[in-house]
């Protein structure tokens, strides 16, 4: 009977305990579907943009291809309007433009998108760490983590390049160190507030192991705010990446990036070319593309993930 009495006991102290929040489905405004729209599109350029381009990245076009019928001259090359020979112009050196922005395309967000998993595996890991175990641990973490956020991000990237070389490689472990700091503090914010919850004590006097409490309860109910935190993150580092093109320490040529090409091309405006102007405008409808999605999500969210996605 004792046994019966006691079962009851802790039955009702379970019910007492609300369940994990369930999960919502995201229903997007029409800014936010033109946002998927457009990203989508940038997604299908990475994929085909270096088969369906024109000419190859490197190739600096003859100058017989820009001869007027009739004339004795070979006209230069470089900063060529457009045309039914090259729709977007060409570059300073005569190369095409349209197709070195469908090759930078891989390469700006490809290395942009590696570089942000590789921050999030770093940061997650270490975040989810620090808010499950104990206190020392986490006071170890968040020291160091504190110390490399107190290190100006583009100054660390400009003193480990001009020391180690800019490669592809490098500025994806570079980068992906650097944003780590960030997404370690979201993680163990977002990881602490479960940890205190209900539904989580529940678990805990059921028995459960930590690795089930992370895994099962933990990282679902953290997966959306990462989620929406890494579409701006993923801006973020594609704006670094395009920072350190300008400045000549990003992707060396003769690879395409549309940070180098925006900086390669200044010189271009004052004669009225859109060499310059078609890199920048590719950056931009991706830049914001993402920021549409994740306002959108946040919005609906009550504002809530936009307050902890602080740098």
């Amino acid at each position: 009977m004792s046994d019966i009495t006691q079962s009851n006991i802790q039955t009702t102290q379970f019910d007492e305990l609300p369940d994990a929040p369930p999960k919502r489905k995201i229903k997007l405004s029409w800014a936010g579907k033109t946002g998927v729209v457009v990203l989508i599109f940038w997604a299908i350029i990475v994929a085909i943009g270096p088969m369906i381009a024109p000419y190859h990245e490197g190739d600096i076009l003859d100058e017989a291809l820009f001869m007027v019928p009739g004339g004795g001259e070979y006209p230069d090359t470089d900063f060529q309007p457009p045309s039914k020979i090259v729709y977007l112009g060409t570059d300073y050196l005569g190369r095409d433009t349209l197709s070195r922005i469908l090759f930078g395309a891989r390469t700006t967000i490809g290395i942009s998108f590696i570089a942000t998993l590789w921050a999030y595996a770093i940061g997650v890991t270490l975040g989810i760490a620090a808010a499950v175990g104990s206190k020392p641990l986490d006071m170890t973490l968040s020291r160091l983590n504190d110390a490399v956020l107190a290190i100006p991000s583009l100054m660390l990237a400009l003193v480990m390049i001009a020391a180690l070389g800019s490669t592809i490689p490098l500025l994806i472990l570079l980068t992906g160190i650097i944003y780590a700091a960030s997404v370690f503090r979201i993680a163990r914010s977002l990881g602490q507030e479960v940890m205190v919850s209900d539904f989580v004590e529940a678990a805990r006097v059921r028995g459960e192991g930590l690795w089930w409490i992370i895994t099962r309860e933990i990282l679902p109910n953290i997966a959306m705010p990462l989620a929406t935190d890494f579409g701006l993150r993923f801006v973020w580092i594609i704006l670094f990446i395009s920072a350190l093109s300008f400045l000549g320490l990003g992707v060396q040529p003769p690879m395409s990036d549309w940070g180098s090409m925006v900086k390669e091309n200044l010189p271009g405006l004052i004669y009225g070319s859109i060499a310059p102007l078609a890199p920048s405008l590719a950056i931009a409808t991706l830049t914001i593309s993402v920021n549409m999605i994740v306002d959108d999500i946040s919005a609906h969210s009550g504002g809530k993930l936009a307050k902890r996605m602080i740098s």
